[in-house]
């Protein structure tokens, strides 16, 4: 038996504008949505491909009424790996998308890397593909 890692799960403040982020401007589709009245949230699940082909995804939780949130210091960052973090991250800022870091190698090494921001404030960090499979280095 395999395990798959199959999302990860961040709170944000409101759910259509993050799912304009995730979907316009970082391309990935939003693959699924769920309401749940009795207990006042909603669900997006949003990915580059759907878990059911190893694909790991983003679930989007909303809470109804809860606007913001205070940043947890445990999380770090989601991770997406691009065959061309200099094209993806010109076309982030175009698309109105705050890249907090500009592209190129990690300090102290080669891997190329960039981070850009969601409307929450969450990191999204991109590692060019052809060393993303080799650690930070």
């Amino acid at each position: 038996m395999s395990s798959q890692l199959l999302h990860t799960m961040i709170r944000v403040g409101n759910l259509e504008r993050s799912i304009a982020f995730y979907t316009e401007v970082l391309g990935m589709k939003l693959l699924r949505t769920s309401e749940n009245p009795e207990y006042k949230y909603s669900l997006a699940f949003v990915g580059y491909g759907e878990e059911s082909t190893g694909q790991a995804v983003v679930e989007l939780t909303y809470n109804w009424g809860t606007d913001k949130y205070d940043l947890g210091t445990g999380f770090g960052h989601l991770a997406i790996g691009d065959e061309d973090i200099y094209a993806r991250c010109a076309a982030i800022a175009a698309a109105g998308g705050k890249v907090t870091r500009a592209p190129g190698p990690v300090a102290g090494g080669t891997t190329e890397i960039a981070f850009v921001e969601d409307p929450d404030g969450y990191k999204i960090e991109f590692i060019q593909m052809k060393s993303a499979t080799q650690g930070l280095g």
